[in-house]
């Protein structure tokens, strides 16, 4: 009888291990779980949409402002914005993970969670094989490991195959402006800018230190692109993106290289970045068919 209790007694510790969760975040922390997260609350819309990717959206009870996609995501309770939450509740909702973004989320309040006790994972993408990496991770965080790992699979395929045909064409010299007032551009270590990159284009400001700096406008004449994209808020084409055509001596004012891409399919983390590659590339591909003969 002895020997039965000591056979079930190891199964059970077998099982309580097979179900725990060990993954290394971003910052290098270890998030240990002793079972899939059930009741997760997200910091950034880019996670909110990359758990709905990976069909563990029902497991979200709280995300920050402008977590929009995909629809059912807007039913879900919001805690705060991205720099501000509402510490209270998120302590009420009793989450088994946070998700936040590193560079995104201050500091400040994501540590005191942890010092609450809240266990926390961060997340910095920096390359499209990251993000397929965090979708990855998220599957193991969910129990979703088989969803997560074909949607990366083919989230990088769609990548890899826009790289293959655009990447060794012509380059073309980019500005890629994130904000007009104060103006905001993106360095070369910018997830936005390797895509570019990946397009065949080049970043005319990929040498500065800071990953989103402010720049001036005398800066831009002087660097002179060929082909001027911005993002904005939403899916309308800003104002401000005319506000160049007044420069008539700029490569890209002169054969109309003024384009527009959504930010949300950029300015995201996640899977619709190949849907932003695809305009991207076209965008700096209409360059290369504009230039003089």
């Amino acid at each position: 009888m002895s020997r039965w209790l000591a056979l079930f007694a190891a199964t059970v510790v077998y099982a309580f291990a097979a179900a725990d969760v060990r993954v290394v975040d971003d910052r290098g922390k270890l998030l240990q779980l002793e079972a899939p997260a059930r009741r997760i609350i997200s910091l950034s819309p880019h996670l909110t949409e990359n758990l709905f990717a990976i069909g563990a959206g029902e497991r979200l009870v709280g995300v920050t402002t402008f977590s929009n996609y995909p629809p059912p995501a807007k039913d879900i309770e919001v805690i705060g914005t991205y720099k501000d939450f509402d510490m209270e509740r998120i302590v009420e909702l009793e989450p088994d993970v946070v998700l936040g973004w590193l560079s995104g989320n201050p500091s400040g309040p994501v540590g005191r969670m942890e010092a609450l006790g809240l266990r926390v994972y961060l997340t910095e993408p920096r390359e499209p094989a990251h993000v397929a990496d965090e979708i990855r991770r998220l599957g193991a965080i969910t129990g979703r490991e088989r969803a997560a790992a074909r949607i990366a699979e083919e989230f990088m395929e769609r990548i890899s195959n826009l790289r293959r045909i655009y990447g060794s064409r012509e380059p073309v010299r980019v500005f890629y402006e994130v904000w007009n007032d104060p103006l905001i551009t993106l360095n070369g270590e910018h997830l936005i800018s390797k895509l570019i990159s990946g397009c065949g284009g080049i970043n005319v400001f990929a040498d500065l230190p800071s990953l989103a700096p402010k720049i001036s406008m005398e800066s831009v004449l002087e660097r002179d692109p060929e082909a001027i994209i911005t993002g904005g808020m939403g899916e309308r084409r800003p104002e401000w993106l005319d506000e160049w055509k007044r420069f008539e001596f700029l490569r890209a004012v002169q054969h109309g290289n003024l384009f527009h891409v959504h930010p949300d399919l950029v300015q995201r983390h996640t899977t619709r970045l190949a849907d932003g590659m695809a305009t991207l590339c076209e965008q700096i591909d209409t360059v290369r068919r504009r230039h003089d003969p």
